[in-house]
């Protein structure tokens, strides 16, 4: 774990200022190009770590889920987008962290929990990849296990519209209308340094999906309900 942690360098005063820029920036453009709404922001922790859930749609749900907090959010990130400096340089001050395409699971498991260890909220899509329709079918279950190996809370989050926003394989950005949906988080039910079962990881997994759907649909609602509005 220590090699881990060594490669996750903590962010400094510099970092920190070019996360809060950027940030400012894309959270900007999000309200005014996509109309972002959000809502439920009081469900997310104000201090300590826990696991951001949201659900996938397109590649522009990245720049609006940092909408959800002013906190740095962490994500994973291919490796190779590291191996040119100022792009590394760059993605680590925004909170990316690299991971190795092909490797064991376990092994990116490992950094997630370095991070959580920081103490910093940890973005992960529990869908695996980007999906499509409004129906919340399989997740995998490595939110649940890393709940369940660190004790803390999974926060689900609904995005609406984002397909509409940059459709797979588009490199356009439309202007339209998302909404996320920020949902109570939920805890492992397993004591802190006891081993889950497949069971456990399972049920868990199973309360993510249904509180994903209904935020996911939360946010739907939101966002019919704002074009009858108009």
């Amino acid at each position: 774990m220590a090699r881990v942690k060594s490669k996750l360098a903590r962010a400094g005063f510099g970092a920190r200022a070019f996360y809060f820029v950027i940030r400012t920036i894309v959270v900007g453009f999000s309200y005014t190009w996509l109309g972002l709404k959000v809502t439920g922001r009081h469900h997310l922790p104000k201090e300590g770590a826990y696991i951001l859930a949201p659900t996938h749609r397109s590649a522009m749900d990245i720049p609006i889920g940092a909408a959800a907090s002013r906190r740095r959010l962490r994500f994973m990130g291919k490796d190779s987008l590291w191996k040119i400096r100022p792009i590394g340089a760059a993605l680590s001050a925004l909170g990316g962290f690299p991971v190795t395409r092909g490797s064991a699971d376990i092994e990116a498991l490992k950094r997630c929990i370095a991070v959580l260890g920081e103490g910093e909220p940890l973005v992960l899509f529990p869908e695996g990849t980007r999906r499509f329709g409004d129906e919340i079918v399989e997740l995998f279950d490595g939110a649940s296990f890393l709940a369940h190996k660190t004790n803390l809370p999974v926060v689900p989050v609904g995005i609406y519209g984002s397909e509409q926003v940059m459709a797979s394989g588009s490199r356009r950005i439309r202007r339209s209308h998302c909404v996320m949906s920020i949902g109570a988080p939920i805890h492992p039910l397993t004591q802190a340094g006891t081993r889950a079962s497949r069971e456990d990881l399972a049920s868990f997994t199973e309360r993510l999906r249904s509180a994903l759907q209904r935020e996911y649909d939360e946010a739907r609602s939101i966002a019919s309900s704002q074009r009858r509005a108009k």
